[in-house]
């Protein structure tokens, strides 16, 4: 179906959000894989995101929010409707009072806990080192070293599919494994307020380190990957799994189970998204085959294959 942007590109334009056509999201997007996005905004203020989702509801057309598109595999024909880059005040991290930060969606994890430990706060070390923004890891409880976002998330702020300013705290959050109420949800993260207890920026800064150190050794840092593939099965590890199975090293096309950690799909050159999707499966395939457990997985697809 042909979408049309008239009415969305003219909105943009009375919004002063920057706005491109045909960008390719293997720019934006930590697999470096993805075809074209129809309409690619930049948003920076909360007026400018209300004023977009309105258009976009009026229009009845698909969109995409995007932070650091780091657990994103986006199809090779690219993502029909809007994709909305948070940058501005979407990436900012403030202290609100005494042991409370308030972060953008937008904003990198990475910025998040640098924040906190220049403060002597304490309660994120745990996220050092995963790559990505706070809007997303609140949309999937992001969690690493025996921590998760749902130890230190306070509340929430979102949109609503219609464009009005909402929250949700505590059990609204519906926090569990690699979910919350915003997973798979039409409600739009805007903010994320953090719960901290204070601490010694020394202690911090080490425990920081020391995670990053572990997380290096482990991890294929130094290739484009949308980090773990595949959630937890329970009473298993899907890494292990994997490698029981003899898939480390497995290939189809640019795409191979990570030689450094099983649990990672790399992108070892010119991957497309149908090579990472026809490895997903091999892996499925094989280890129900072997084991008798099926892998889910946890990074987000999208787009047009």
């Amino acid at each position: 179906m042909e979408l049309c942007y008239a009415f969305l590109d003219r909105a943009a334009g009375e919004l002063g959000c920057p706005c491109v056509a045909g960008e390719p999201m293997s720019r934006h997007t930590t697999f470096q894989i993805g075809g074209p996005a129809d309409r690619f905004i930049t948003v920076e203020t909360l007026p400018q995101l209300k004023g977009l989702v309105k258009a976009l509801g009026q229009e009845g057309l698909p969109f995409l929010l995007l932070g650091k598109g780091s657990n994103l595999l986006v199809g090779d024909r690219g993502f029909r409707g809007a994709v909305l880059l948070l940058s501005g005040d979407f990436k900012k991290v403030e202290q609100r009072e005494e042991g409370l930060l308030r972060a953008g969606a937008g904003a990198s994890l990475a910025s998040v806990c640098a924040f906190a430990r220049e403060r002597g706060l304490s309660g994120l070390e745990f996220a050092w080192g995963i790559p990505g923004s706070a809007g997303g890891a609140a949309y999937m409880d992001a969690g690493a070293y025996g921590g998760e976002m749902k130890d230190v998330v306070e509340r929430v702020c979102h949109l609503t599919p219609q464009g009005e300013e909402g929250s949700a705290r505590g059990e609204e959050l519906q926090f569990s494994y690699r979910r919350s109420r915003y997973t798979g949800g039409r409600e739009i993260i805007t903010f994320v307020e953090y719960r901290l207890q204070p601490g010694d920026p020394a202690q911090i800064a080490a425990k920081m380190e020391e995670l990053m150190a572990r997380r290096k050794e482990k991890q294929p840092y130094d290739m484009p990957s949308a980090g773990s593939v595949f959630k937890r099965p329970q009473g298993a590890f899907a890494a292990a799994l994997i490698e029981e199975c003899g898939l480390k090293g497995r290939r189809v096309g640019g795409a191979q189970v990570s030689e450094k950690h099983a649990g990672f799909i790399v992108n070892t050159g010119g991957a497309t998204c149908a090579d990472v999707l026809a490895l997903i499966r091999q892996i499925q395939e094989e280890v129900y085959e072997k084991r008798g457990i099926r892998l889910e997985t946890e990074v987000r697809v999208t787009g047009e294959q």
